[in-house]
């Protein structure tokens, strides 16, 4: 799935190539989690599942972006290490970020937090 695809509520993680992609769907939708990862990350693999179940249970649209695809990326987000995840409410970076693998019963959590 990509960016150009229609943003309605979507039960499993989209991919996005590039800076513009990402900005578009954060500029078109309310509540938006991203996952910065890279190819061959073992743990960014094993966040695939998890990801889904957060796309499933929450309004959150869930994106996932390799910043080596546009390093641009990497500085805006300040990309240290991969799985990085940050979430935004329209359009905005709240909270901190969180990196590493994380269970889906604390992602869930911590998108629903961020909605009150």
């Amino acid at each position: 799935m990509t960016a150009d695809q229609p943003t309605a509520e979507t039960d499993r993680p989209m991919s996005v190539d590039t800076e513009a992609e990402l900005d578009e769907v954060l500029a078109d939708n309310d509540l938006v989690l991203v996952e910065f990862y890279t190819e061959g990350c073992s743990i960014c693999g094993s966040m695939e599942p998890i990801l889904t179940q957060v796309a499933r249970a929450t309004d959150a649209v869930v994106v996932t972006v390799n910043p080596r695809n546009d390093p641009p990326l990497v500085d805006r987000f300040q990309v240290q290490s991969v799985p990085m995840f940050a979430l935004f409410v329209d359009g905005e970076q709240v909270g901190e970020r969180a990196e590493g693998f994380i269970p889906a019963d604390d992602m869930v959590a911590w998108v629903d937090d961020a909605c009150q």
